[in-house]
């Protein structure tokens, strides 16, 4: 492929040490934003910001990251990949560095963007490396360890101890990153790729249709991102800035139509088989938020902390693992449905699973579900790429066009996801408060036993009985407004099971529709 390196014949050792590469430089490129994700709450208080403001964050990471392979691929074709791996790497050391002196939000949110554009090079960079530590006979098989790798940066984020990142408010945290970033560097250095052919292939136009399709897609991942924090109808901007969305992307993709030597070629975005492909990548990036807003969001809903939760995100990684090396083992060309229904099969089963969570659910009892989960969405990733990876090659400049595609699915399914089910969470919890309040009612002797209760246990403290009284209905209020969460949350992971089955349903509809369709042989 055009901008890709060559891949000669290697020795075992120099195998070894591609693959040891390809995962630490991986690594690198996800880890940053997933620390952040992770600590997200104890951010907010290093940087005085409240909530609506930290979570500019990690949008502001994918604002620049769901751009960037519309130049990056084109880069490497023109300039080479050493350039582009010195250029992008110690781009990343500088950004790290420069985060150790940062003292207010703006500036951090300033250092997620930088860091974002990186990471889509690191990502695309660690592919590459970890493709040469496998022979030809097996590169499909590389492909699927490469495209998996990049999904451990966020168990292991959440597996990491506070206390290690907790250094002089918060700057261990970019200590890590910036040390974890110099050693990715020092092996790429090392260790070089191979050549690979270079050509002539940005043109003017090019810079106009990022110029149109980067901000747009920006505004977009804002309103996403920061749509159910603000509430959708309650700040104006989040309107402004989804009109401006529509117009410069409309703008960015009537002009690639019409242009001879496209970035985007949106004719090839329009067939049936991008399409599909399309929706079941966003579908499957919905059914995934389960994880982060629906069972890290539950458990902290009762009052648990990333500590609390480390079985849990332990399972997520053995899962994701797991997934990773039975798509390798398993992976073939003609066989490419088989590993999506079962991927399908276990994300869905993973989400009904946690559907009968109570207020008592506590993080071990979500293991299995969680491993289930990161199975299928590791397990599915390869298969349902390369079921398209042949029209790439077939037509190799529509190679960036898919990769920009695949990075919208990705982003933007993740986003829409997180936004999809924190609202639908919100929406279902007022449902079920207005339900419980109904039903407490003081002519109920339960009700009354409860209040009784509840102010009796302030007996020791409050020598007042009017305030007593107001402690034993605060707490009953408490306590009705958890098990309100506990409901919603119950409807989110019901909610989540049926877009698996749905996704799932569609699949096995196209992989039927496709067979008897098929030619005779």
């Amino acid at each position: 492929m055009p901008g890709s390196p060559s891949t000669p014949l290697h020795p075992v050792r120099r195998r070894v040490a591609y693959g040891l590469v390809g995962f630490i430089v991986s690594l690198t490129g996800g880890l940053g934003n997933a620390l952040v994700t992770a600590n997200l709450q104890n951010l907010q208080g290093a940087l005085g910001a409240y909530a609506v403001e930290v979570a500019w964050l990690p949008a502001a990471y994918v604002m620049t990251n769901v751009s960037m392979n519309l130049l990056l691929v084109k880069f490497r074709q023109e300039f080479g990949l050493r350039l582009f791996t010195e250029v992008f790497l110690v781009l990343y050391a500088l950004v790290a560095f420069a985060h150790l002196f940062v003292n207010d939000l703006s500036s951090a949110i300033a250092v997620r963007a930088a860091h974002g554009m990186t990471g889509a090079a690191l990502t695309s960079l660690g592919l590459y490396y970890t493709l040469q530590a496998f022979p030809a006979a097996h590169r499909m098989k590389g492909l699927a360890v490469a495209l998996g790798l990049s999904s451990l940066a966020l168990p292991l984020a959440r597996l990491l101890p506070a206390s290690l990142l907790e250094v002089a408010e918060w700057r261990g945290l970019s200590l890590f990153e910036l040390g974890l970033t110099l050693l990715a560097l020092g092996c790429v250095l090392l260790l070089k790729l191979p050549p690979g052919d270079r050509y002539k292939t940005f043109e003017k136009t090019d810079f106009l249709t990022f110029m149109l399709f980067a901000p747009g897609m920006a505004l977009l991942c804002a309103v996403l991102a920061l749509g159910r924090t603000v509430w959708w109808f309650e700040a104006p901007w989040l309107g402004w800035s989804l009109a401006g969305a529509i117009v410069l992307l409309t703008a960015a993709l009537y002009l690639e139509h019409h242009r001879q030597n496209p970035l985007i070629n949106t004719r090839w975005w329009g067939s049936a088989d991008m399409l599909r492909l399309f929706l079941v990548m966003v579908l499957v990036r919905i059914v995934l938020s389960e994880q982060s807003v629906g069972a890290v969001g539950f458990l902290q809903a009762l009052g648990m902390s990333n500590d609390q939760m480390r079985p849990m995100f332990a399972a997520v990684l053995a899962g994701t693992a797991a997934g990773i090396v039975t798509s390798a083992l398993t992976i073939h060309p003609q066989r490419l449905t088989a590993p999506l229904v079962v991927a399908l099969l276990a994300m869905m089963a993973g989400a009904l699973i946690d559907v009968g969570a109570t207020a008592q659910t506590r993080a071990v009892q979500m293991l299995g579900s969680q491993f289930l989960l990161a199975f299928g969405s590791t397990l599915f990733l390869a298969p349902a790429l390369i079921s398209r990876m042949g029209a790439v090659i077939a037509q190799p400049r529509n190679l960036v066009s898919f990769s920009v595609l695949f990075g919208i699915s990705q982003n933007l399914g993740g986003l829409l996801g997180s936004a999809l089910l924190g609202t639908v969470q919100t929406v279902r919890e007022k449902f079920h408060s207005s339900q419980i309040a109904e039903q407490l009612s003081q002519l109920e002797p339960l009700v009354t036993a409860r209040l009784q209760g509840g102010a009796t246990a302030y007996g020791r403290v409050l020598a007042d009985p009017v305030l007593r009284g107001a402690q034993g209905r605060s707490a009953l209020a408490a306590t009705a407004t958890r098990e309100a969460n506990v409901l919603a949350y119950n409807d989110v992971f019901l909610l989540i099971a049926a877009i698996a089955a749905a996704t799932l349903l569609f699949v096995l509809c196209h992989a039927l529709w496709a067979r008897m369709n098929r030619p005779p042989t």
